[in-house]
């Protein structure tokens, strides 16, 4: 599928939001200010002052992350848009991870889309980029 879609489209959005997010540079106004944002392992945010909490402790995770925007899968129903997509980056700890070689770096977003606003956001991946638990999961530790 292309990565281009009609200016305030529901993909047009996340496509931005994406694009905004690897780059480090501001996307909390593609956000309702009543947004609802869920992400594995963190309460959920309600609100934009609560997402930006969430979304900074997140960041700290990472040195980089690159979301393969041409590479993403979309399923898209009035104003839900679900992106299926695959990630690379260095964690902060200096960890590179792709989607491609290790088990981190796949994901799938649920966008809930009105007028141009992300209303909610729930995102589905595995914390775990650099596929460190291994207390949990041995199979992780079998080289």
């Amino acid at each position: 599928m292309t990565d281009t879609a009609p200016p305030e489209s529901p993909r047009a959005v996340a496509q931005t939001y994406f694009k905004r997010l690897d780059a480090g540079q501001d996307f909390l106004d593609l956000f309702a200010d009543d947004a609802y944002v869920v992400f594995p392992k963190h309460a959920p945010a309600r609100g934009i002052e609560e997402v930006r909490t969430l979304f900074a402790d997140i960041f700290v995770l990472f040195t980089s992350v690159v979301h393969e925007i041409a590479y993403f899968n979309y399923v898209a129903q009035a104003d839900f848009l679900v992106v299926e997509g695959t990630t690379h980056g260095v964690l902060a700890d200096g960890t590179p991870w792709r989607a491609t070689e290790g088990l981190g770096g796949r994901f799938c977003n649920v966008f809930e889309i009105r007028a141009g606003k992300i209303r909610r956001l729930h995102i589905y991946l595995d914390p775990d980029y650099g596929d460190a638990d291994t207390a949990r999961y041995p199979w992780l530790a079998a080289d």
